[in-house]
């Protein structure tokens, strides 16, 4: 009898250290629950343009002649078989898509044909539009420039159900979106030990992000840049889950449950 209890003792303490507590799993929990709060968006500002960075460009003015040698067009198509497209699948037999555009240097320029360089980085995408239509007027008469950042993309990583790196479709993405695409965070995830790292004028920053707190939305670091990378810390749990030797043992306790229950029969 003694051994009976000592097991069963022994197999409830693993099953509570093993269970994820609820108060740890809920986002914004400091977050009103039975009233409607509104507070001003002023944390958003638009991304800046950096090095590495590569921009589609159009260019449309009264001579359609004259503006074909600038246009680096958003996408191309590729007759090239086996190519990636932008989600990173492939397809031998069909033609991708291929990611062509100006790419900012080192020194935070773009070379324009027969124009020379000019300096986009440091600039938003509204500011580099009228830069870029500025220069364009040298040679062209009444440009108008469309302008995309290419190669957005985010990377989740962690205790996230699916992580990967993400290629975004427009400038503004905020970290609860990131982590949706990512398909959201494990129970097992630390949502008070979630980091952003990001790469800005040739610095890395590692930032805390507590994302049970709904201050979270109001944070500078809310909407995401370029090359950002978000990492969930899985917590004791997911380690113990993942651990061979933690696994074997509670098979081992589980076996030993089963033949005292029957010998106790």
């Amino acid at each position: 009898m003694r051994l009976k209890n000592l097991i069963f003792s022994i197999c409830a303490i693993l099953l509570i250290s093993s269970c994820t507590s609820y108060k740890y799993v809920p986002y914004f929990q400091d977050l009103k629950q039975d009233s409607i709060v509104t507070e001003q968006i002023n944390n958003y500002s638009p991304l800046t343009l950096q090095p590495g960075d590569l921009l589609g460009v159009h260019v449309a003015s009264l001579n359609r002649e004259a503006d074909a040698v600038f246009n680096y067009n958003l996408i191309r198509p590729s007759s090239v078989a086996g190519n990636t497209t932008g989600t990173g699948e492939i397809n031998g037999s069909v033609a991708q898509n291929v990611i062509v555009g100006y790419l900012i240097d080192n020194s935070g320029n773009i070379y324009l044909p027969t124009l020379g360089s000019i300096k986009l980085s440091g600039l938003t995408l509204l500011q580099a539009k009228t830069a870029l239509e500025v220069k364009l007027s040298q040679a062209l008469k009444s440009p108008v420039v469309e302008i995309r950042l290419q190669n957005f993309k985010i990377s989740v990583i962690g205790d996230v159900k699916n992580p990967g790196l993400f290629n975004i479709a427009n400038e503004k993405i905020n970290i609860n979106e990131a982590l949706a695409l990512a398909g959201d965070m494990n129970t097992t995830g630390i949502r008070k030990s979630v980091h952003l790292v990001r790469e800005v004028n040739g610095e890395r920053q590692y930032i805390p992000i507590d994302m049970t707190s709904k201050n979270v939305f109001t944070s500078q670091y809310y909407y995401l840049k370029n090359n950002d990378v978000i990492y969930v810390t899985p917590n004791r749990d997911r380690a113990l889950a993942s651990d061979s030797y933690f696994q074997k043992l509670s098979l081992l306790f589980s076996a030993l449950t089963i033949i005292v229950v029957y010998l106790s029969r």
